[in-house]
């Protein structure tokens, strides 16, 4: 659904530190600590990262999965797949 880093990046992208993104998503400041800490996938209450979510969408950003194609307009970050030497 969304990783740490992608939830670092989409802050950045944003302006926002993690009280901003908290306050967007009606979550505690310790909840985008624990979620950002992730190396993967975030894990924790279902709840809590939906509302993360979709606080994200409505700001402007759009998630994308590894191997998505990105359908909408605009600025946007993504990281390029390592070479196949480094795998």
């Amino acid at each position: 659904m969304i990783t740490g880093p992608q939830m670092r990046a989409a802050r950045a992208l944003l302006g926002l530190d993690q009280r901003g993104l908290a306050a967007l998503a009606g979550v505690s400041v310790p909840t985008i600590q624990r979620m950002e800490s992730s190396p993967g996938n975030v894990r924790g209450v279902v709840e809590s990262l939906t509302r993360v979510v979709e606080a994200l969408d409505r700001a402007g950003i759009e998630l994308i999965g590894e191997q998505a194609t990105s359908y909408a307009s605009g600025r946007g970050v993504r990281l390029k797949a390592p070479p196949d030497d480094e795998r």
